[in-house]
């Protein structure tokens, strides 16, 4: 796909997570989430620390621990959000992304990645998020048709074996979707029970 076309789809993506985040309240973020080891505070962590470290790889100078290191959230979780977002979709607007290569050394330290396959990860890490965060909110999610298409098609060519329960996997193996949606699909193919948290033996949640 054209990075184009990808670099707006991504935003969709990631202003939907935000508009999920914006509903909680400091309560909520002790809250357990699909991904199995992190609170809602951890999985919030998390999504802002890969917004400022794709921003860094987006502006070349991604290979810098220090853009991946975990985010602390302050008083206003939703405004240190908010302000990842800002980031990350602005460090993509303003660059030619077409001929960039992007260091993402969570990803990989011995090469770096075009920017289709950077934009292709950063897209459907938060369509699974923005899913993650609405399932623990107890919130529903919806996308468009042509984001669902493009996601589907992004996580029937994820492999899945045993690099999915090595330490730090992106995803968790992946597991018999329940539901009958397209974003169902989605998400059971990357290791999240589509009926969390009531998910049946067998079917644990991802790690991240």
């Amino acid at each position: 796909m054209h990075t184009n076309e990808l670099r707006f789809l991504d935003a969709i993506a990631t202003r939907k997570s935000l508009d999920l985040v914006a509903h909680l309240t400091p309560e909520d973020l002790t809250r357990t989430t699909p991904c199995a080891s992190w609170t809602l505070h951890g999985l919030l962590s998390h999504m802002a620390t890969q917004h400022y470290g794709f921003a860094a790889a987006a502006d070349g100078d991604g290979a810098n621990p220090a853009h991946w290191r975990p985010i602390p959230l302050g008083e206003d979780p939703v405004a240190d959000y908010r302000a990842s977002v800002k980031r990350v979709l602005s460090a993509f607007a303003v660059h030619d992304l077409e001929d960039r290569e992007f260091t993402l050394p969570e990803f990989s330290t011995e090469f770096a990645f075009a920017a289709d396959k950077a934009l292709g990860f950063h897209f459907i890490d938060y369509v699974v998020h923005s899913w993650d965060v609405a399932k623990t909110l107890g919130l529903p999610v919806d996308f468009d048709k042509e984001v669902l298409d493009v996601a589907l098609k992004l996580a029937e060519s994820i492999p899945d074996g045993e690099n999915r329960v090595a330490p730090g996997a992106a995803f968790g193996p992946a597991v018999k979707a329940t539901g009958t949606s397209t974003l169902d699909t989605i998400v059971a193919l990357l290791g999240r029970s589509p009926s969390w948290p009531d998910t049946t033996p067998g079917q644990s949640a991802a790690s991240a």
